[in-house]
């Protein structure tokens, strides 16, 4: 089935869908990773985009329950070079085209992602539209150009949880108030901005009691739990957009130890009294490379964020950077030199990618300690 791939600047690319019927608009961002599609398509911090993965062949080791980091699909489309219709893999336990139809989210294969990557590079993520239902390029072009966009929208409510739950040894645990939340030694309640499951494991495995609450929770009723730290999570968009949180986050300051990563962390850039900016084309893959300025150590992370916080807006008095990004120097980490907070840019739950940073959790569980 014929689809057609249309930008807003008018690059149009011509594939095939390996889904069936569909069309669906977003921002277009690529991936460079080459495994972890499932995580990738499972993380709502892709809400609204549409991703296109660099590996060439995609598909290979097929899905399963155990990799899911949310409970559906985000992104819009899924675009790739080549779709391997066969998986090999012991853990598979269907198809990637399955996987992706019974979430009614569309595929496409058979164009070259290579050319569409360099052209993001060039020219910035892009509003785009993909569609096997409308091929005509002017209509797709002018319908890609009409879309709102990621700036200034609040694209959190759409995936933070609609009432609180205990993370427990099955999983997600309706309940609040720690009431279903597996026991432990630390009381930590979780921000909802679009979390991914793997960062409820690992506190969970480190001694955490994890009670996970919606986004617009407030500082009054963050406090009456009496947690013993606070942990910001990921989550999709423009942080600038999401209505009430960065007073909230104000409001927790100094009253209780903070770690943020990826949306949490631009929240905090912005509690902080700073300011956020929009990337070119983002950081999308497993494979990004990261200074940890207070050890001098580079560490292999995983990304996917499209803003970044503004170093130059912060008081030096008060906000300490940690981490950059060695391919561009931008902020990927910081911390508070008064208050009990750091985060980080990137994702060190390494899901999907590398093991190097889940020493950040531990790093949290010590400063709740002290």
């Amino acid at each position: 089935m014929k689809a057609l791939i249309a930008l807003e600047d008018g690059r149009t690319f011509t594939g095939r869908s390996f889904t069936g019927p569909g069309e669906a608009i977003g921002e277009i961002v690529f991936n460079t990773g080459m495994s972890g599609y499932q995580e990738v398509l499972t993380d709502p911090s892709y809400k609204g985009q549409i991703v296109t993965m660099t590996y060439p062949l995609i598909g290979n080791y097929g899905v399963n329950e155990e990799d899911m980091e949310s409970t559906s699909i985000h992104p819009g489309a899924f675009l790739v070079k080549e779709y391997n219709a066969v998986p090999s893999n012991f853990r598979s336990q269907g198809t990637l085209a399955d996987f992706l139809r019974n979430h009614q989210v569309l595929g496409v294969e058979g164009f070259d992602t290579r050319a569409l990557t360099k052209h993001i590079r060039q020219r910035g993520a892009l509003k785009g539209i993909v569609s096997t239902l409308d091929l005509d390029k002017a209509s797709l072009i002018q319908k890609a150009k009409s879309w709102s966009g990621l700036v200034g929208h609040d694209m959190v409510s759409q995936v933070t949880c609609r009432a609180p739950y205990g993370w427990a040894a099955q999983g997600v645990a309706p309940g609040s108030n720690f009431t279903t939340a597996m026991s432990g030694q630390y009381k930590v309640i979780a921000f909802d901005f679009g979390l991914k499951f793997n960062q409820l494991r690992l506190l969970s495995e480190r001694g955490c009691q994890v009670q996970v609450v919606p986004a617009q929770t407030s500082a009054d009723e963050i406090l009456s739990m009496n947690p013993d730290g606070i942990f910001l999570s990921n989550g999709p968009g423009d942080p600038a957009g999401v209505p009430g949180v960065v007073e909230t986050i104000q409001s927790l300051l100094g009253k209780k130890p903070i770690f943020g990563i990826c949306l949490g962390h631009q929240i905090l850039g912005l509690a902080y009294g700073g300011s956020t900016y929009k990337l070119k084309f983002g950081h999308r893959g497993s494979n990004q490379p990261v200074k940890d300025l207070l050890t001098g150590k580079v560490e292999i992370t995983a990304q996917n964020h499209g803003f970044c916080v503004d170093m130059k807006s912060l008081d030096p008095n008060d906000v300490e950077l940690t981490h950059i990004n060695l391919n561009d120097n931008s902020v990927e980490g910081m911390r508070h030199k008064k208050y009990a907070a750091f985060s980080v840019q990137y994702h060190p739950e390494n899901a999907p990618g590398p093991h190097d940073s889940i020493y950040l959790f531990d790093r949290f569980i010590e400063m709740m300690k002290k």
